[in-house]
């Protein structure tokens, strides 16, 4: 069965770094567009950052743009968002999510994620 595994979550201060790392299993990796989604309190689950199957394009939601950046290694079955800048609105879990294709990135905010991990704390605080 497939797994996504997150992890990195923690604490930062506001304009500090973290950076997240997602492990997949029990898929072909690159069939997959893969993102990054967060839930907070009292906000609705929103999409983040997404990567095409190859690395070769990518998405950002404009709240992270030029703050987060996701990448991704196939041999390693791993992608990975950075962030940097971080601000007390940035506090959520985050979670992982892939998509079967091989679409470009304007694709990729209506893919179907369908596959999720268990999700990782990230608070920003001073």
């Amino acid at each position: 069965q497939v797994h996504l595994v997150e992890s990195g979550g923690g604490l930062a201060q506001p304009g500090g770094s973290l950076s997240l790392s997602c492990a997949a299993s029990g898929l072909t990796f690159s069939s997959y567009a893969m993102a990054w989604f967060r839930h907070a309190p009292g906000k609705r689950r929103s999409l983040i950052a997404a990567i095409t199957w190859n690395g070769s394009g990518a998405y950002y939601a404009e709240i992270v743009k030029d703050r987060f950046t996701v990448s991704r290694n196939n041999a390693r079955n791993t992608v990975t968002l950075q962030m940097n800048n971080l601000r007390a609105e940035d506090t959520a879990i985050y979670y992982c999510a892939a998509g079967r294709g091989r679409g470009i990135a304007q694709n990729l905010p209506g893919y179907e994620y369908d596959y999720w991990g268990q999700g990782t704390q990230v608070t920003v605080s001073s």
